[in-house]
């Protein structure tokens, strides 16, 4: 079956290139028709007759248009509570050990429903409705993050939830509003929203973290990539409770000098890892 524009084997090397050069994501050989699938939108709107047209276009573009590029080849996939046996050790193991304020990581938040998650185990864990904690949620894609910000999402994002957790923390919606529902501004508040890149020479964080939920993203880095990040990621983490919550099909055996497995996808830095960090040359 014949393609509406021109797609060749090479416009794929190149997109995969600027893709790994700019946010370190690497595609493999797989991703081909994924490609070409989402760029199509991108060269109907700009009356480009060819991926490769698309491409020299943004060589030339500015960074607005290399933003929606990023943005149209990043995956987000999340849902609140994922991998709930995460969050019973936050309350378990973070919580009682952190200082107030709290300070938490949400990297890749993608649509929001982490760092949301997040807040709802801390209010829950501390019962307090003014709670003294700080979440940071940072993700490439402005896309999402904007829409993580208005934290908007359709009713059954949220059916698995607690019946007494919904009424809380939602605001269900009627009228031409059905079907949807609204974090409160209430749950929102001590959550920042800030596009971050991790391949950024600098990361402008300041402090440290109780924990750093990092899940379902290195899975789109080789493990050169994951390396360094997780380099980055040692003076980041509040010893000794800090903790590394991973994607369940994320394994750092290539880190064990860094960061040792605690089980669940849940890690601690290693005894000598801020050595080994400054050793190698962090940051």
């Amino acid at each position: 079956m014949s393609k509406e524009f021109k797609y060749e084997q090479s416009d794929y090397e190149r997109v995969a290139d600027h893709l790994y050069r700019i946010a370190g994501i690497h595609l493999g050989d797989t991703r081909k028709e994924m490609v070409y699938s989402r760029l199509t939108r991108e060269l109907r709107r700009l009356g480009l007759e060819s991926v490769r047209a698309y491409l020299d276009y943004l060589d030339n573009a500015g960074q607005h248009e290399w933003t929606r590029f990023i943005n149209i080849l990043t995956t987000n996939l999340t849902s609140f509570f994922r991998e709930r046996h995460h969050f019973r050790i936050l309350a378990d193991q973070v919580l009682p050990a952190a200082p107030r304020p709290a300070r938490i990581w949400s990297c890749g938040c993608a649509s929001g429903e982490e760092p949301y998650s997040i807040a709802i185990t801390c209010r829950e864990y501390m019962e307090d409705s003014q709670v003294p904690v700080s979440i940071l949620a940072t993700d490439i894609n402005t896309t999402v993050l904007q829409g993580a910000e208005r934290g908007i999402y359709e009713r059954e994002k949220v059916e698995g939830m607690d019946a007494a957790q919904l009424k809380k923390y939602f605001l269900c919606g009627d009228g031409s509003y059905q079907g949807l529902v609204k974090v409160k501004d209430d749950l929102k508040r001590g959550i920042q929203f800030r596009m971050l890149n991790l391949m950024q020479a600098e990361w402008p964080i300041e402090g440290q973290f109780d924990a750093i939920f990092c899940r379902n993203v290195m899975i789109y880095f080789d493990k050169e990539t994951q390396y360094r990040i997780l380099k980055r990621f040692v003076p980041l983490l509040r010893q000794p409770h800090g903790l590394l919550f991973a994607g369940h099909s994320e394994a750092f055996f290539n880190a064990k000098d860094l960061f040792t497995p605690l089980g669940a996808t849940t890690y601690r830095v290693a005894s000598d890892a801020s050595q080994a960090a400054a050793r190698l040359g962090y940051p």
